[in-house]
């Protein structure tokens, strides 16, 4: 673990950069005590990340955003921090190149129908607080998701977004710290997923298809007040779920 972290002076709240960590969330959860109610870590070279579905991480080193915000802050809803984490890099991603990305439920953010961010939310009930890791794919060429085995993935460089890797990871830092994960979610501490409710569905893009589960099929028809997917089986019968479905006809056909 690298432990020589610059803190930037232009944040509102601690804001971390790391040349180099094993793990922004395990850096994160080490240093509890470096953060106020809300603060963050970051680095563009993460040596040991978690890999999809067992597949073995590789580092991007200067191509992605590592990024993990910490929250001490007393949430009415946090179950559904991960959908309310999905909007706010949305909305910094929005914000910096004019984008408009897509929500897989609950929090995987598609451009063009390919995934460019991952989020990992968790809890540390032992010190009051939340961490959230969150990967947003930069300048990584095809030969990276490539040897990582994920064909769904993508970068903003693939989809022909102009990126400067170090000075659009420093600039989105800054804003989710300051603004996606600070100022927006005072409306989201007091009144949980409600308070985005209708921002986060016009951004779902498995509202209205076909998804399957566990034992069934159906159609995924609304995300209720608790952030959970509502899914009419095809017999007919309403399925609500708050863990992860496989969804049809997502990934390179949005």
């Amino acid at each position: 673990m690298v432990n020589n972290a610059v803190v930037s002076h232009n944040s509102v709240n601690e804001l971390y950069y790391l040349e180099e960590v094993d793990s922004t969330n395990t850096w994160a959860k080490a240093n509890l005590d470096k953060f106020g109610p809300v603060g963050a870590v970051y680095t563009t070279s993460q040596t040991a990340g978690r890999g999809r579905r067992g597949h073995t991480w590789i580092n991007a080193s200067g191509q992605a955003l590592y990024y993990t915000v910490v929250l001490k802050t007393e949430l009415a809803q946090p179950e559904s921090l991960p959908l309310f984490a999905s909007m706010a890099v949305a909305d910094a991603l929005e914000q910096r190149y004019g984008i408009q990305c897509q929500i897989k439920w609950p929090n995987d953010l598609l451009l063009n129908g390919k995934k460019i961010v991952g989020i990992l939310c968790e809890g540390m009930p032992d010190h009051h607080a939340i961490v959230c890791g969150i990967g947003i794919n930069l300048a990584q060429p095809q030969s990276y998701f490539d040897a990582m085995e994920l064909p769904h993935g993508t970068s903003l460089a693939l989809q022909g977004i102009a990126v400067d890797p170090a000075a659009d990871a420093a600039a989105l830092a800054e804003s989710m710290t300051n603004f996606g994960f600070d100022r927006a979610l005072y409306g989201f501490e007091r009144e949980g997923f409600s308070a985005i409710r209708d921002a986060y569905k016009a951004r779902c893009v498995n509202l209205g298809r076909h998804v399957t589960f566990d034992g069934g099929e159906g159609t995924a028809l609304d995300v209720d007040e608790e952030g959970r997917l509502v899914v009419q089986g095809a017999e007919g019968s309403t399925h609500v779920f708050t863990g992860e479905v496989s969804v049809h006809g997502i990934y390179g056909a949005v």
